[in-house]
């Protein structure tokens, strides 16, 4: 019988969501996207998130687990990226759970895939330290020890050669500045290796929608720490949204 739950994924330019079954960390409904509303308003995007409901149609009473591209604590999101500077300090779970009638839990984006992953995916029965890292606009970070989440960790605002790195290894530099992957490799290299000089992990892994072309990045940078594509591929931070919210409702 699959548990079931809610995942959903506010990004800057799109929100997806789809059912999940929990216990298997696997899709049960088709994945559906509504745009981010232009601006990024918090009322904006609760109707966005209520409308993307809507067209999942019967859901019930399920619990929702939303990841949102900010630090989150306790429900309350203190910072915002890509989004409206309104959202900081919000508390957006009482906000979404108003709008919605469900029981939400809310987290950072990067978390949630990296519960994915390390529930279901590349980082399962993993010991030790844990790295998840996601290329996309930005570098999103999470960090597991023996299986267990510290949240927040705010890895790609690394100031590597005087600036934010992530303006120059993330997935959009390669994008914005038409590099080869050749040439983008060389920047992981560099983010990749402070990283390992500073945290010493067991495993990284890489996710973000890139890693399904990893075999064109990934051989090409050089650590000791193993490194693996993410498995849970674009679909992760819905994975791990849901299996949150199913398991904060249990408790």
């Amino acid at each position: 019988m699959a548990r079931k739950a809610i995942g959903i994924d506010i990004g800057g330019t799109g929100i997806k969501g789809a059912i999940v079954d929990t216990k298997r960390g696997t899709l049960i409904s088709d994945r559906v996207r509504v745009q981010t509303p232009a601006g990024g308003e918090p009322d904006a995007i609760a109707e966005a998130v209520k409308d993307l409901l809507d067209q999942l149609g019967h859901v019930g009473r399920l619990p929702v687990g939303i990841c949102f591209p900010a630090v989150v604590r306790h429900g309350i999101t203190q910072s915002a990226a890509n989004v409206s500077n309104a959202w900081i300090g919000l508390d957006a779970e009482k906000l979404f759970t108003k709008k919605l009638g469900h029981h939400v839990h809310i987290l950072n984006d990067a978390d949630a895939a990296a519960v994915a992953e390390v529930k279901f995916g590349a980082g399962k029965d993993q010991k030790g330290l844990t790295i998840m890292t996601t290329l996309g606009t930005g570098i999103g970070t999470a960090l597991f020890y023996n299986g267990v989440l510290v949240p927040n960790a705010e890895l790609g605002h690394l100031e590597i050669d005087g600036v934010d790195y992530e303006t120059k290894a993330a997935y959009s530099a390669l994008e914005r500045e038409g590099l080869s992957f050749e040439e983008w490799a060389v920047r992981l290299q560099k983010y990749y290796s402070v990283l390992e000089r500073l945290f010493s992990p067991d495993l990284i892994i890489v996710g973000g929608g890139i890693s399904k072309q990893h075999e064109k990045f990934l051989p090409l940078i050089n650590l000791q720490t193993r490194m693996v594509p993410a498995k849970t591929k674009n679909s992760a931070g819905i994975i791990g949204a849901a299996a949150l919210a199913r398991l904060n409702q249990e408790d």
